[in-house]
């Protein structure tokens, strides 16, 4: 089964979604697997980083728009190619396992839903296989 999750979203932000991802996992009722979360959206992205320090956030979206803001000689005619190439960098998708039930993430670590465009309504999915 797959498990679709709806976000509101401003325009550049990062967004802790660990409790729905683990939502899904305690739903599914799978004890031992791995656990994918996936954005269908080309401006957004999932990621897996620090969530102990509000500023490791921060950072990361001041890095990205350091090197990848947009550029007058940019084509798309939405004017949104920045958020398209940091969609692509950091990518739609993420895994973890689940061992006895559990998301098996580092004890800083956290799932990001990152948008790069919006605002927005967004959507993101999580998959719990069992192996």
């Amino acid at each position: 089964m797959i498990y679709t999750f709806s976000i509101n979203t401003e325009k550049e932000n990062m967004y802790d979604i660990t409790k729905n991802v683990q939502k899904a996992v305690d739903e599914s009722g799978v004890k031992n697997g791995i656990a994918v979360v996936y954005t269908p959206h080309t401006t957004a992205a999932i990621t897996i980083n620090e969530n102990a320090d509000k500023y490791v956030v921060m950072d990361i979206l001041f890095g990205l728009n350091t090197f990848l803001h947009n550029r007058p000689e940019f084509l798309h005619d939405e004017g949104n190619s920045s958020a398209h190439l940091k969609s692509s960098l950091v990518g739609c998708s993420e895994q973890a396992f689940v061992e006895e039930g559990k998301l098996v993430l580092g004890v800083w670590q956290s799932f990001f839903f990152c948008e790069f465009d919006g605002p927005r309504t967004r959507k993101y999915m999580v998959k719990v296989i069992e192996c």
